[in-house]
């Protein structure tokens, strides 16, 4: 079980490092027009804020990866707390597929990750 709470959490920090690609290099593109349902428009117009948005997905990820090389079980539950509550904000806030395609995933790598600890 600890193998698959290491493998769901580099799942969710390889998601969150795919999200910094989609919101800082493609969100003005054809592909990022389509993942997001953007218009070209409007995409333009807020390429800046989605920006930002994809840099807080970068340091998620990073967060995730320190605790997955250092092995330290505080960093992996607290970043995954973090995408956690981004997940829930996100999914109530802008669209709720982000409940699943975020949150979900997070929530379950905390789970585990938080039951295989060891115990101190």
């Amino acid at each position: 079980m600890k193998i698959l709470a290491t493998l769901l959490t580099a799942f969710v920090a390889l998601s969150h490092i795919g999200f910094l690609v989609l919101e800082m290099f493609l969100w003005t593109t054809p592909t990022g027009h389509k993942v997001f349902d953007l218009t070209p428009e409007f995409a333009e117009q807020s390429a800046v804020l989605a920006a930002n948005q994809g840099l807080y997905n970068g340091f998620l990820a990073a967060g995730l990866l320190w605790g997955l090389m250092s092995k330290r079980t505080d960093l992996k539950v607290f970043f995954l707390a973090c995408v956690v509550a981004a997940g829930i904000f996100g999914g109530l806030t802008a669209s709720t597929s982000i409940l699943y395609i975020q949150a979900a995933p997070a929530i379950l790598a905390l789970l585990l990750v938080w039951f295989t600890r060891q115990k101190q």
